[in-house]
């Protein structure tokens, strides 16, 4: 039976011991136990402890030795420009001037509740707490150095976390070490605000003596404005009451005109004139828009993505003449056409001239400054972020924000005597409708290109030039810094501009004229799309990013799936295209009249391998040429989305009309409204440089080694602006 007994677990020194003895020797345990983790925790605090003081005591070290005098004079530098902000997006960054962290910033009383707010410079991206910001030093970006001869390194403290930063600079300038923090602190890393360049500041006493602190501006230093090549303007008290002096002397005279034409009208009434517009083009002589006519004055309401491109906009001038009933006279058989466009025109200077707190000298042969646009109410709303990127990698006098009080003409204003800059907009297809529609108004000899930074909800233009569907595909591919070498080294295109005139059966033009870049479509899309922004117009909170703006879109598509609010579709409209009368399918509820080959976030409507219509040709976006295609429905167009279904191919052609029979809603490029019922006339109206991206395409890259040969020779004389203008516009033509 011994054999069978069970082992003796315990040590025999606890055998024979009270029961009372052993407890009190596992407390005893247990008491070590906890003892030694409260000492491992308290002794890796203390360590951590350790390096926070070490960085901070660095950091005040470093932010002692950028306050010595003697490097304070030798570098121009500018206060901060500070916007308030959430102080939950100034987790790990701590104030420039306590160096102590924002994340528990103060209160800015009970009109804001409990939400802690911090100041952040929109230039540099420093935060400071509130009660901090006034003491804050002046060592800001200083964009005017008018009259120094080199550009000097702008060390700081990297307060932000940078997202965009070019992978050949993360490491020290002198030392080549990578530049990442190290558990004991070890030196702190001063990155330039204008070559975006890092160094330890243990190593900036070597660098300055090798280098002289001479800055290049970085890989980014042919888009980059020079603070040198950048004047400040000073205006006077005096000048200023002498210039609004004249500018009232100027709206007396226009309005004493005004009186003297309506006298005129009521003493000898005439017919209805129109005059009729012709085709402008890229190819074309500026100096042929002398006729033109403002149709439209009113700027303000254009901020919203979708409503402040086609229902406030100003005509085209490019060789465009336009009906305007109030500035076009009939005087013995002849048309008078009155001098409100130059008026208008000089008024347009005089505010972007006003507006003006710089003025860009000679940039230089190599340059290509690149003016950036950016409209924060897009869909993506991420304006202010944007802004702060910009700002970091470039000059802030080339960033732009567009608002209900400022439109891109005091940027183009700006850069008006600047020779082959381009222009990057921030936004979807109605911001850039806008800033297109400005540039024709300005009268470039050569326009400049445009390139496209998806910020809206469809962004259907920017995905055909290769731009991408939003910024989650930018930011995917090494942010900013990528986009800027892209936009460099782009391929120059062509895009075609149409008009469309609304007239009623006698022809009497109801609306102005209004213009297409992408498409126009009439029926169950434009419902859709007017549904939305009419829910935008009641609810703009709902729509704060990209994704929940597609997602409201599909809501209210799979709300007209259940009804057929279009079912008498095919007999509420008439087609016609070239002069021929197209048939109209029964079971269609839509007409999408297109230009580019992507329609509501992507979508090929023509798709040129569909080999099955043997009469219709493929689709380009510059050949002059429109495709009309017919939708069947909310259903259709969900299908379409997911690549289920092909859209009805029905015509090509250069005029298209379409004749509302019934109210019917339309939209232009996402603008949509309810329509009576009156005529839609399409027809060609120019032509815009566009940028297109070439990474990936081999006929891209001679595209852009073409148009940088272009623009070296413009810049040595060899050929005039319009000789490039006119080069650049058949090279490209052939190309694509």
């Amino acid at each position: 039976m011994d054999d069978y007994s069970q082992p003796e677990i315990l040590p025999p020194a606890w055998i024979n011991k009270d029961p009372s003895e052993l407890a009190e020797s596992h407390v005893f345990i247990i008491s070590c136990f906890v003892a030694g983790v409260i000492g491992i925790l308290t002794i890796v605090y203390t360590a951590f402890q350790w390096r926070r003081n070490i960085s901070l005591s660095l950091m005040k070290a470093t932010a002692t030795k950028k306050k010595d005098p003697k490097l304070r004079n030798m570098i121009p530098l500018a206060a901060h420009t500070w916007n308030l902000e959430s102080g939950s997006r100034g987790r790990n960054i701590n104030c420039c001037v306590c160096l102590k962290s924002v994340s528990s910033s103060q209160n800015l009383g009970s009109m804001v509740g409990s939400d802690s707010f911090i100041h952040r410079c929109r230039v540099c991206g420093a935060a400071a707490h509130l009660s901090c910001s006034r003491k804050a030093h002046r060592d800001c970006k200083c964009v005017s150095m008018v009259g120094a001869t080199h550009v000097l390194h702008l060390w700081a403290v990297r307060w932000t976390e940078v997202v965009d930063q070019p992978d050949e600079v993360s490491f020290c300038s002198h030392c080549e070490e990578p530049c990442s923090a190290s558990f004991l602190g070890g030196s702190p890393i001063w990155c330039c605000l204008w070559c975006q360049r890092l160094v330890h500041v243990d190593c900036h006493s070597s660098f300055y003596s090798d280098t002289g602190d001479v800055c290049d501006l970085g890989p980014f230093r042919r888009l980059i404005v020079s603070p040198l090549h950048v004047k400040e303007l000073g205006r006077t008290s005096s000048g200023g009451i002498l210039s609004s002096i004249t500018h009232g002397a100027n709206e007396i005279a226009s309005s004493v005109r005004a009186s003297i034409r309506n006298q005129n009208k009521k003493i000898k009434p005439g017919k209805e004139v129109c005059v009729e517009s012709s085709n402008g083009s890229v190819g074309e002589s500026s100096t042929e828009s002398t006729n033109d006519i403002n149709l439209a004055n009113d700027a303000s309401n254009r901020t919203q993505e979708k409503e402040n491109y086609n229902g406030n906009m100003n005509m085209y001038t490019n060789g465009t003449s336009q009906h305007q009933d109030s500035d076009v006279n009939k005087f013995g058989g002849k048309l008078r056409v009155k001098r409100s466009l130059s008026d208008s025109k000089r008024d347009e200077s005089y505010v972007a001239g006003m507006k003006q707190k710089y003025e860009l000298t000679d940039l230089g042969p190599d340059a290509r400054p690149l003016l950036v646009f950016i409209n924060k109410k897009s869909g993506a709303q991420r304006g202010n972020s944007l802004r702060l990127r910009m700002n970091i990698l470039l000059n802030p006098v080339q960033v732009f924000e567009l608002s209900s009080t400022e439109g891109p003409e005091v940027g183009l204003y700006l850069f008006r005597k600047v020779p082959n800059f381009r222009i990057l907009v921030s936004g979807g297809d109605g911001t850039v409708g806008w800033v297109l529609d400005t540039i024709e108004k300005q009268n470039f000899v050569s326009p400049p290109p445009v390139a496209i930074l998806p910020a809206g909800t469809g962004n259907d233009l920017a995905r055909v030039l290769g731009w991408g569907g939003g910024l989650g595909s930018v930011d995917r591919q090494s942010g900013l810094c990528s986009m800027l070498q892209e936009i460099e080294h782009a391929a120059v295109t062509v895009l075609d501009r149409w008009k469309i005139s609304i007239t009623n059966q006698k022809g009497k033009q109801l609306q102005a004229l209004k213009f297409m870049n992408n498409y126009l479509g009439v029926g169950c899309d434009a419902k859709v799309a007017l549904d939305i922004h009419n829910l935008r117009e009641e609810n703009p909170e709902k729509f704060y990013n990209q994704f929940m703006n597609k997602v409201l879109y599909a809501r209210e598509g799979a709300r007209t799936i259940m009804g057929r609010t279009f079912a008498d579709y095919p007999w509420q409209v008439k087609v016609e295209v070239d002069g021929v009368d197209v048939e109209v399918p029964e079971d269609a509820e839509g007409i999408v009249v297109a230009n580019i080959g992507s329609y509501m976030g992507g979508v090929d409507l023509w798709q040129n391998e569909d080999d099955t219509y043997e009469n219709l040709g493929p689709q380009s976006m510059h050949d002059r040429i429109l495709e009309v295609v017919s939708i069947s429905g909310t259903w259709h167009l969900g299908k379409l989305q997911v690549g289920l279904s092909r859209a009805r191919r029905l015509a090509q052609g250069q005029t298209i009309k379409i004749q509302l029979l019934a109210q019917l809603p339309v939209q232009i490029d996402g603008e949509p409204w309810m329509q009576s019922p009156c005529t839609l006339t399409i027809s060609h109206h120019g032509q815009a440089f566009m940028l297109k991206r070439s990474s990936e395409e081999p006929i891209g890259h001679a595209g852009a080694i073409v148009a940088e040969v272009l623009a070296h020779a413009e810049s040595n004389q060899v050929i005039n602006a319009s000789q490039k203008r006119s080069l650049l516009h058949e090279i490209a033509l052939k190309l694509s």
